[in-house]
């Protein structure tokens, strides 16, 4: 270890003494300078350097990854290191990839045939459709399966942003919000002790008045734009097709298991518990990641050759998922600690300002402090240091608090429609969108659309549910 690394992780403890078990308390804020890191350049560096980051963004999170680990092996040793590393892969990360990966899977092995007219009562129903499988398949797989024959039908129409810009909003976002299947940070949550059914109970009416809002003004928009002059194209680029239909059926069966996995293991309650350097993993965890991988390699055998080509599936955007989450689940490690230390660690001033003179959650607050992180940084991780903040504890959440809660599943969820970064499926749909022919709109122009659609409407609900 270089003397200059030793230094520095010296300069990060504000005292002599340190307890072994993280006391956030004790930790500085400079503990959570390689979070902040990741975070940055997952937001920056695709707009600033996109050719260095397309290429080195492995690198890049290896590199933030190290800049955490040295300093705190160097000052807490090689055991406590590794009992933290090991917690947070077996409690978090490799639950969290694995049910990403399967779900990836078994989307990317449905192809949508044949070819659509995109009037606006068709695409409204394609994009309320989309919203009701976010929760089922995740945003990514609903999107990941609805992106291709939504642009098909419209690719004879002047006008296709608007579509592709509310798909964003709808799919790739709002849709995911009502069960731990739908989107990241509500899986974290259910990872950390939320019930399955916790998120439908609480947030459908939030979820159905932002969709349903949403839906009204895209089919206004969309009949506006459909009744102009020259809107429809001459000639139709896709061909029509005798009928519509889809391959690799068997993934909707595949689909469903992963379904009855994710409730078994958050219903089925276990005597038996693995303790694996320090950290308990529940027979009905080890069944469930067992039976995605399982259901992840069928859907590979089993998906035809064909619809994986014409889904133009590949593994580059799981690639970049699984190694820039490694990164932030390590590196979130003292963020958490410190966060749990509540006003006695560095992050006070965080705690006071999504809390009330009367030491209550400011739900409000705890709503648009998520939502701006969110909107910038990644929704998931945001989740998790927002979830810690109001205490971490989830019975606690889901009753007491369970207002706080609401708040900071809506904001994390909700606002990743923000801008193009604030969930993966977002890009992901641009970048299709372009591939297309569509052209969308740049990093800012983007967010025109949302700031004059999406930010009143949160505004509204904030005066609805979190005042």
């Amino acid at each position: 270890m270089p003397r200059a690394m030793v230094l520095l992780a010296g300069a990060m403890l504000p005292g002599l003494a340190f307890a072994a078990d993280l006391d956030g308390s004790q930790l500085s804020a400079w503990w959570g300078l390689p979070f902040a890191g990741v975070l940055l350049s997952i937001a920056l560096m695709p707009l600033v350097a996109p050719m260095f980051w397309h290429h080195h963004f492995g690198k890049v999170s290896a590199a933030w990854a190290l800049a955490f680990l040295l300093p705190f092996a160097a000052t807490f040793g090689a055991g406590a290191t590794g009992a933290a590393v090991v917690h947070a892969a077996l409690a978090e990360y490799i639950p969290f990839i694995i049910l990403l990966t399967a779900l990836f899977t078994v989307a990317g092995g449905i192809y949508v045939r044949g070819n659509l007219h995109g009037s606006p009562g068709l695409n409204t129903a394609i994009l309320a459709i989309g919203a009701v499988l976010a929760s089922f398949m995740g945003t990514t797989g609903a999107s990941m399966l609805l992106i291709r024959p939504l642009i098909r039908a419209n690719d004879n129409r002047k006008h296709q942003v608007h579509v592709v810009v509310f798909f964003i909003f709808i799919v790739s976002n709002a849709g995911g919000a009502l069960t731990p299947l739908g989107d990241p940070p509500l899986f974290l949550g259910f990872l950390k002790g939320v019930d399955f059914f916790w998120t439908v109970v609480h947030m459908w009416a939030k979820t159905g008045f932002l969709i349903g809002v949403l839906l009204a003004l895209f089919y206004a928009i969309d009949w506006w734009y459909y009744h102009r002059r020259e809107e429809i194209r001459p000639v139709d680029p896709t061909p029509d097709t005798p009928r519509l239909g889809f391959e690799g059926g068997v993934n909707f069966a595949l689909l469903g298991v992963v379904v009855a996995l994710v409730l078994m293991s958050g219903l089925w309650k276990s005597p038996v518990v693995f303790n694996i350097a320090g950290t308990e993993v529940g027979l009905p965890g080890v069944v469930r990641d067992v039976g995605l991988i399982i259901v992840t390699l069928l859907s590979l055998r089993l998906t035809p050759a064909s619809a994986h080509e014409n889904n133009q599936f590949n593994w580059a955007p799981m690639q970049e998922v699984a190694k820039l989450f490694a990164a932030i689940f390590l590196t979130i490690i003292p963020v958490i600690a410190m966060l749990k230390a509540g006003v006695d660690g560095p992050f006070a001033a965080v705690i006071r300002a999504v809390t009330l003179p009367d030491g209550s959650p400011n739900n409000a607050m705890y709503f648009w402090a998520t939502g701006a992180l969110s909107s910038f940084l990644d929704n998931a991780p945001t989740y998790l240091v927002f979830f810690n903040t109001a205490g971490g504890d989830p019975q606690v959440l889901m009753n007491a608090l369970a207002p706080t809660l609401i708040a900071i599943s809506a904001g994390a969820v909700f606002m990743g429609a923000n801008t193009y970064i604030g969930n993966a499926p977002n890009l992901m749909v641009k970048a299709i969108a372009e591939d297309r022919g569509v052209k969308m709109p740049s990093f800012f122009g983007y967010m025109a659309w949302s700031v004059c659609i999406l930010v009143p409407l949160f505004a509204l609900m904030t005066w609805i549910w979190f005042v």
